[in-house]
Parts: C-alpha cells; sequence; structure tokens
C-alpha cells in the first residue's frame, strides 16, 4: 500500500470514529433528577437507585443519571416547576406541597382509602395517568411513589378527633392541612425536611408523618405519642421534563417508557414501604413510645371526621367528580389495596 492510500485509510477511518462518536454522543443523555429526601432516604437508596440501574442496563449505559438530593436545585414545593422549567430534567414531586393547583389528584389525600403502598401506588398510577395528560400536561408523568400509610404522632397523647382541638399540627399536605383546620387545630405548613425543627421548637405539637420517617427525620426524640391506625397516604410522582423527554431518540424514548409503568410504580414503592412499616416496630421494641390502638368506635369517629374532606373534594373538582372518584376506587379495590 503507498504512502497516499495509507494515509486516506487513516484519514477515512479517523473520520469514521469521529462521526461514530458525534453520533453516540449526540443520542447519550445525562438526567438531572431532583428531590428533597436526605440521600439516605429509602426513597433514593432503594427504587430509586433500582430504577435508574434498570434505565441504564436497559440503554446500553446510553442513559445516565445526576441526582440531587436534600433541595440542593430548589425547595421541596418548587420541584413541579423545577421539572415544567428544565431546572431539573425529572422531579420528585409532592403535589399536596400547592394548595388547590391539582384538585383531581388531591384525592389520593383523604384519608381512609389506601391500606397498602406498593399496590395502592400501581392502582395510583392506573387511575392517574391518564388525567395527568391533562391536570399536569406541561410534564410527562411517569411514577407513583405513595409512603406506607401515616398516623398522627405528638407530643401529648391523640385518641378522637377532638384531641386536635387547639394544637399545632404539621399536615402532610393540603389535605391534611384542611383536616386539621376543620377540627380546630392549626396547621404547620412545612415540607419534610423542615418538620423536626417545627416540632423541635415549639411550633408543632404534633406531625402527620409514616412510621419510619419519624426516625429518618429525628423526630423520635420529640414526639412520643402515636395513634395506632393505617389512616392516609402522601403519594410524590416522579415527572420528568417534556422537552428532554421529547428530544430523545426513539429507542431511548421506549426505554423511559417501559419504566413509566404501573409496575415500575409498584416496584419503586416497595422498598420505601417496607421501611415505613418497619418504623412502628421499632418504636414498639425502644419501650420509648406510646402507641395507642383506637377502638374501632374511635377509627369509625375519625372517618366520620374525614367525610366532609371527599364533600369539598367533589364540590372542588365539579363535573366529573364522581366518575374520578369511582375510577379512583376501582383501581384500589383491582390491587386489593382499599381500606
Amino acid at each position: 500500500m503507498t504512502k497516499t492510500k495509507e494515509l486516506k485509510r487513516v484519514l477515512a477511518a479517523t473520520a469514521l470514529a469521529a462521526l461514530s462518536a458525534g453520533q453516540a454522543a449526540a443520542q447519550d443523555v445525562t438526567f438531572r433528577l431532583a428531590h428533597w429526601l436526605p440521600p439516605t432516604h429509602p426513597v433514593q437508596t432503594m427504587g430509586m437507585t433500582e430504577w435508574m440501574d434498570a434505565i441504564k442496563a436497559a440503554s446500553d449505559g446510553r442513559i445516565d443519571f445526576q441526582v440531587f438530593p436534600a433541595q440542593q436545585l430548589g425547595a421541596a414545593p418548587d420541584h413541579y416547576d423545577m421539572t415544567r422549567d428544565g431546572i431539573a430534567d425529572i422531579g420528585y414531586v409532592n403535589p399536596g406541597y400547592q394548595a388547590g393547583r391539582f384538585p383531581i389528584y388531591s384525592l389520593v389525600e383523604i384519608p381512609f382509602h389506601m391500606d397498602n403502598a406498593p399496590r395502592g401506588a400501581k392502582a395510583m398510577h392506573e387511575w392517574y395517568a391518564p388525567i395527568a395528560e391533562e391536570e399536569m400536561s406541561d410534564v410527562k408523568f411517569c411514577l407513583a411513589n405513595p409512603h406506607d400509610p401515616g398516623t398522627i404522632h405528638s407530643k401529648t397523647e391523640v385518641k378522637l378527633p377532638a384531641d386536635i382541638q387547639g394544637k399545632s399540627v404539621r399536615p402532610a399536605h393540603a389535605t391534611m392541612a384542611r383536616f386539621v383546620s376543620m377540627l380546630g387545630g392549626a396547621p404547620v405548613q412545612v415540607p419534610a425536611p423542615e418538620a423536626r425543627e417545627a416540632i423541635a421548637n415549639g411550633t408543632a405539637d404534633a406531625i402527620t408523618f409514616p412510621w419510619g420517617s419519624i426516625y429518618i427525620f429525628g423526630i423520635d426524640s420529640e414526639t412520643k405519642h402515636h395513634l395506632d391506625m393505617p389512616f392516609y397516604i402522601s403519594a410524590q410522582l416522579m415527572l420528568l421534563n417534556k422537552a428532554k423527554y421529547d428530544g430523545l431518540p426513539d429507542d431511548l424514548k421506549k426505554v423511559i417508557d417501559d419504566h413509566c409503568t404501573p409496575e415500575w410504580s409498584q416496584k419503586f414503592s416497595e422498598g420505601w414501604a417496607a421501611e415505613e412499616a418497619s418504623g412502628r416496630d421499632k418504636m414498639i421494641e425502644s419501650g420509648e413510645h406510646t402507641l395507642y390502638a383506637p377502638t374501632e368506635e374511635e377509627v369509625q369517629a375519625w372517618r366520620d371526621a374525614a367525610a366532609p374532606l371527599l364533600e369539598q373534594w367533589t364540590s372542588d373538582v365539579g363535573e366529573g367528580a364522581d366518575g374520578h372518584y369511582q375510577g379512583y376506587v376501582d383501581a384500589l379495590e383491582a390491587n386489593d389495596a382499599k381500606f
């Protein structure tokens, strides 16, 4: 081979390699994933990590993630807008932090509906995914992630709805804030990362939280009394920036779509639910906490007290509310997740 031909071959190979590298780079993507929990929280170390690893594997490493925990990119209530605006490519969002913005979604926040988080996550996904196309049309819905049913944790004993009268309570979301107000309490609305401070400095007397998170956020030293019944859930959503998703090549879109399913909502929620449930056992074993199991009559008193929340939700949603409600109940029942 002459030197001229050899030079041409080398140049052609170099050009081809550069073109291939450029094409690969154009197809590779890193998602900035923002959430407001500590990086040691089970949501990140379990469900979120499993989900990201599965996507990386399914994309042959062409999709990667950069995680920003603990409100690094913005405050917890801002994560929806951060995702919409592209500050984050994926946001872990609690819609309940913004009262009245997503009225249909807020049905899941009303007590005494869901009694199992993983199966409930699947049911919620099946019910809400088509609704999200309109109610959250400026982002792409991906996953639902409710926590294991939570309850009321307090500095002094709470047995009945009347015991909330005069107390300041950190509610999980806007619906629980409304419930606290209905019962004569004062809601202290701060996101989860700021809850311990509110309890410790006396701003709040009680908190609605899942069991394990009392330990995760260091609130176990502040609240020693616990209403021992499954009560309510707070459900977070994994949402994607639309422009980021729309800019993916078709094969990578399919990878994302394959990991934004009801089955993945269930899988994503399993580890956290187990960790939350274990918090109750830990409290019992410690001997430092008082758990009060209400009687059937007392549980009914709580149900009766919560009934106006559904009436208000129906009024807020207006036309179509009955159909949305029945769709949610049907999905819960079909997945064996209904109280």
